[in-house]
């Protein structure tokens, strides 16, 4: 059985930094591809970021490139998410995901404010 932890979410001020982690048990992690999506109130759930199985390609959301970070750590079945510069449109629930899988974490909420 898949299971996915994120941890890292908390609030912070517009400009400061964040990592998210999301530990993966129940199958092979340096052989799947990961995801993080993100859900704000009111609004429908987005993919912020994507790495490939193979770790070589990743992809992010527009609202977020230049600003966030997707990498893994294989040793350690983690994906995390580097969040720098945050801003207030970026508060949400952050949520790991295994597309092959269809596996989700439960969130960790994030707030920007000042």
């Amino acid at each position: 059985q898949v299971q996915l932890v994120e941890s890292g979410g908390g609030l912070v001020q517009p400009g400061a930094s964040l990592r998210l982690s999301c530990v993966v048990s129940g199958i092979t992690f340096s052989a799947t591809a990961m995801r993080w999506y993100r859900q704000a109130p009111g609004k429908e759930r987005e993919l912020v970021a994507s790495i490939s199985s193979a770790r070589t390609i990743t992809n992010y959301a527009d609202s977020v490139k230049g600003r966030f970070t997707i990498f893994t750590a294989s040793s350690r079945n983690t994906v995390y998410l580097q969040m720098n510069s945050l801003k207030v449109e970026d508060t949400a629930v952050y949520y790991c995901y295994v597309p092959s899988r269809d596996a989700w974490g439960q969130g960790t909420q994030v707030t920007v404010s000042s």
